[in-house]
């Protein structure tokens, strides 16, 4: 399965799981968002080092996965994507290894990198061949240092930049809108997995993108 490619007008959409939960019941939840909107890549992100419990919930989400045509990139373990026959794998330490990663993971491997606030990891995770850069937090939160990603960094990476930028962290309805011009795909996790109606969660924070 292929790196998501942007869109040409309308940002895709990105998933990222809780970091914990039961996997039989959340991959039904998975499931009933999949059909009822269009979703580019789903990362499983488990705060767990259990290696067990990352290989259960990792066979629950792949088959979800899989059987709509929709990539699964784990984060951060890059030993555990082939033996789990998933798609690639998302860094959460902008450039670092990225280089490596990419040659044990092969061309084919989704390689996407978490690069918080700055744009001088950005580039570097770009140009050491990340398929996407994620930036954020876009919202307020209390958690880490507080500091968000501006405006302007998005503004600038999708002017200047051609590989793919991700909005993550904590958005809001406001912060689609504002951003839709400037990002190609929105990751969405805790925002819409703590509410009882993942989906209806969803289409409500992507309204603004019609």
């Amino acid at each position: 399965m292929s790196a998501p490619t942007p869109a040409a007008e309308r940002p895709q959409l990105y998933l990222i799981t809780p970091p914990a939960f039961d996997p039989a019941p959340f991959a039904d939840q998975l499931a009933a968002v999949l059909d009822g909107a269009e979703i580019a890549c789903i990362r499983l992100a488990l705060a767990t080092r259990d290696e067990d419990a990352v290989a259960r919930a990792a066979d629950a989400l792949r088959d979800v996965a899989h059987a709509r045509d929709v990539a699964l990139v784990i984060e951060s373990h890059v030993l555990m994507v082939e033996r789990l026959g998933l798609d690639g794998v998302h860094l959460t330490d902008g450039a670092r290894n990225l280089r490596k990663v990419r040659k044990d993971l092969g061309e084919d491997a989704i390689v996407g990198a978490y690069c918080g606030i700055t744009r001088h990891d950005g580039i570097n995770a770009a140009e050491a061949g990340a398929d996407y850069v994620a930036f954020g937090p876009v919202g307020r939160t209390p958690l880490g240092a507080g500091e968000t990603a501006p405006d302007d960094l998005f503004q600038w990476w999708s002017e200047m930049i051609e590989v793919p930028v991700v909005a993550e962290g904590a958005l809001s309805v406001e912060d689609v809108a504002r951003l839709a011009p400037m990002t190609d795909f929105f990751a969405f996790g805790e925002e819409i997995w703590r509410s009882e109606d993942p989906l209806l969660a969803l289409r409500a924070l992507v309204a603004p993108l019609g």
